[in-house]
């Protein structure tokens, strides 16, 4: 199985999401666009921070992000 990415938005809410994530524990791969823009010379948007997990990992991990999105 692959990468799914469970998350897209700004940085602050994705270290809150991927900080819940690993609580349970569920290893986290975050990709930020906007370092990868400022090391490369141009901006990004401010919503370029993005979450992935494991597929086999969704079904233990929906629970809260669905939380976590409701909270939003």
């Amino acid at each position: 199985m692959g990468l799914m990415k469970v998350f897209s938005g700004s940085e602050v809410l994705a270290l809150g999401l991927k900080e819940q994530l690993e609580a349970i524990p569920i290893q986290v791969e975050k990709k930020d666009n906007i370092q990868s823009g400022r090391l490369a010379g141009f901006g990004t948007l401010d919503l370029a921070v993005e979450l992935f997990i494991q597929e086999t990992d969704f079904n233990k991990a929906n629970p809260i992000i669905e939380a976590f999105r409701m909270s939003l």
